[in-house]
């Protein structure tokens, strides 16, 4: 029935006229979008007279439907209808007696010795013996008799939906059968999901095929009309394709899984071949969908180029899935090399890996093209536009890798000097000075390249990129002019970094009151993170002054004040002691860098003596010395008599009692304590 379409389109065409329609784009983007289109229409047989044969079709069936419909109006074929319901019954008794016999014998087989050592055989029965032999069986009994019976209407459509029935339990009890050899192991939800989801699609797709393949007999033809038949065949058959490309994308993931799902064993022994396994178990469902919608369209008669776009598309899917595959498995390739050691090496071959993606995807165009009657290739050699295109575009390449490459080299420099390899011997971890400089040089590289690469591009490209500079330089100057704080900030904060003043971890305190760790430097800014944890960012300019504490080393200075009734050399030997206890300390004695040096009394006020001392200690380590000392001497001091820490509010001194004329009359009275006197200046007594 299928082949009526060329006898259509024949007919159509006499039936036409000589008018032409109007042209209504003649050249200009329109007119070639226009005629693309129009070839693709006549390439793939879409053109006006698929319409106008399917409009022709529906009118003739419907026309024989109507006659077929006032003829079993007008005379009733009553054996016919017999017929139809007869050979229905029969099909039916003989497919549930025969089903029913089956279960019974699979039942009695899985009780034997044999079936019950091998589950899978138990399996294989259950799913098969019940449906397959009866689906068979019970459609060969309908064929038999349908030959002694007169033809009729109810007798053609009785067979062609026992046809139907039989195929679409044959379909399911089929498949079923070979997923139940797969139930097993880790593929057992895979196969469990199949169960609960494809029965009724499986026998919905066998019954619509069959009915399709039915439809398009012969004697269906004459019994129902030429083009009543050839409609419901074509519709089952869309119908089947419809259900089949539902079923592959609703089974696509547990599919994959029983593809690609293996013992430990032969995914770790062959590895290539488990790669090629997970690539297929991914694209599996794409060719058959693609098989599906060429099938579709040549059911509904796309044209004469309908062979010609079916093994373009084929064409097409294989390049497309041998593409995926050839670059999975480069992926897996570079993979594994990039494991190695040599950060060079790795960068390196990244370079590489994206060189061969690129050649990969430039042959994919060129076959695709190839494929569809055109050449890249040749469109770039023959033609001044594909000239000029491929040379851009080869220049822009070339300009990219050379610009991707000088970046790799230097950024990997910098990155090994910054992080070097814990394996490389006699490596010592940056200073605070490269740690900060590095990153700063490294975002210059990058925008320095950045700009390149965008110029030359540009200029690849046709731009004219002379205007563009002249405008950049005069929007510099502007910037320039009106930007000389941000110049000051940025040439302060260079001299600054180039001469190590400050650097990254160091505690400072500059000029205008702040002080903290530096955590970061820009080209601009100072960023610190001062004792409660705040973050100060200021700019360069601001900085007049700093006091790093953070250099090399420090002291960790002691002034501490007695009274003036201390023993001053206990006092010294208190000291002393403290400095010893610190120096003893496992774990003080790490940030010391030699011992304690006693300098004896610096200093004597109206609050006491000062006696002061100090340890020489790494950077950074003054507070805690500072801490630990004062926290021993003030145990010291407290057990010590001899020994007191002078007071910050008036102290009182001792005056002697004079030596007058009025000795034996003092003698004669109790003594007296001494007197006690604010301790003031002699010219306020």
């Amino acid at each position: 029935m299928l082949q009526a379409a060329p006898t259509l389109a024949s007919v159509i065409k006499a039936e036409e006229t000589d008018g032409k329609p109007p042209v209504l784009f003649d050249g200009g983007l329109l007119g070639v979008l226009g005629s693309s289109i129009d070839d693709v229409q006549d390439q793939l047989g879409l053109s006006k007279h698929l319409l106008d044969i399917w409009r022709l079709r529906a009118e003739r069936a419907a026309h024989e439907a109507g006659v077929l419909a006032d003829k079993v109006v007008e005379q009733p074929d009553k054996n016919g209808v017999g017929d139809f319901f007869v050979l229905l019954v029969i099909w039916s008794g003989v497919f549930a007696g025969l089903m029913l016999a089956g279960k019974l014998l699979v039942r009695s087989l899985n009780n034997t010795r044999i079936v019950q050592a091998r589950p899978r055989l138990q399996r294989l029965l259950r799913a098969g013996v019940p449906y397959l032999l009866p689906a068979v069986l019970s459609l060969v009994v309908i064929v038999f008799g349908s030959h002694l019976l007169p033809s009729s209407i109810g007798r053609a459509l009785a067979v062609c939906l026992t046809y139907a029935g039989s195929s679409g339990v044959f379909c399911a009890a089929l498949v079923m059968s070979l997923i139940a050899m797969l139930d097993a192991g880790h593929k057992r939800p895979a196969v469990q999901i199949i169960r609960q989801h494809c029965v009724r699609p499986l026998f919905a797709m066998g019954f619509f095929a069959a009915l399709s393949d039915g439809m398009d007999t012969p004697q269906v033809g004459l019994t129902l009309g030429a083009n009543v038949a050839s409609c419901l065949s074509i519709f089952s058959g869309l119908v089947a394709c419809a259900v089949f490309a539902y079923l592959a994308i609703k089974l696509r993931r547990p599919v994959g899984q029983l593809i690609r799902n293996r013992a430990l064993a032969q995914r770790l022994g062959q590895p290539a071949f488990q790669e090629s396994l997970r690539i297929f178990s991914v694209l599996w469902y794409w060719p058959i969908l693609l098989m599906l919608l060429v099938s579709a369209l040549d059911l509904v008669g796309v044209g004469e180029g309908s062979g010609r776009a079916l093994r373009s598309a084929l064409l097409t899917s294989g390049l497309l899935i041998a593409t995926v595959f050839l670059g999975s498995l480069l992926h897996h390739s570079f993979t594994t090399l990039l494991r190695s050691n040599g950060a060079y090496r790795v960068r390196l071959m990244m370079v590489v890996y994206v060189l061969l993606r690129i050649l990969l995807a430039v042959a994919f165009i060129e076959l695709l093209a190839q494929i569809w009657g055109f050449s890249v290739l040749a469109f770039a050699s023959d033609s001044h536009t594909g000239q000029v295109i491929s040379d851009s575009l080869g220049h822009i390449l070339l300009i990219f890798l050379v610009t991707w490459l000088a970046w790799v080299v230097m950024d990997t420099a910098i990155q090994q000097v910054l992080e070097p390899p814990v394996t490389r011997r006699g490596t010592h971890a940056p200073s605070t000075r490269i740690r900060t400089i590095l990153p700063l040089i490294r975002n210059a590289i990058k925008v320095v390249l950045a700009v390149i690469f965008t110029i030359t591009t540009l200029a690849n490209l046709g731009v004219n990129v002379t205007p563009f500079l002249a405008g950049a330089g005069v929007i510099g100057l502007a910037i320039g002019f009106g930007s000389q704080q941000l110049v000051q900030d940025v040439i302060t904060g260079l001299f600054i970094l180039i001469e190590d003043t400050i650097s990254v971890g160091d505690w400072v305190e500059i000029d205008s009151n702040h002080a903290g760790t530096v955590e970061g430097l820009t080209i601009r800014t100072l960023r610190l993170r001062d004792s409660r944890g705040y973050v100060h960012s200021v700019p360069f300019g601001q900085i007049k002054a700093v006091i790093n504490h953070s250099r090399q080393f420090a002291y960790a200075y002691f002034a501490v004040q007695f009274t003036y009734d201390s023993d001053m050399d206990k006092a010294s030997d208190l000291i002393s002691e403290a400095g010893r206890q610190i120096s003893d300390d496992p774990l003080l004695s790490l940030s010391l860098q030699g011992a304690m040096s006693v300098y004896g009394i610096d200093s004597m006020n109206l609050d006491g003596v000062t006696i002061t001392a100090q340890f020489r200690t790494i950077s950074g380590a003054q507070g805690s010395i500072t801490r630990a000392f004062n926290e021993r001497l003030k145990k010291l001091v407290d057990n010590s008599a001899d020994v007191h820490f002078a007071q910050h509010y008036p102290q009182g001194f001792l005056i002697p009692a004079r030596d007058t004329g009025q000795t034996a009359q003092a003698a004669a009275e109790p003594p007296r304590s001494a007197l006690l006197l604010p301790d003031m200046p002699p010219s306020s007594q």
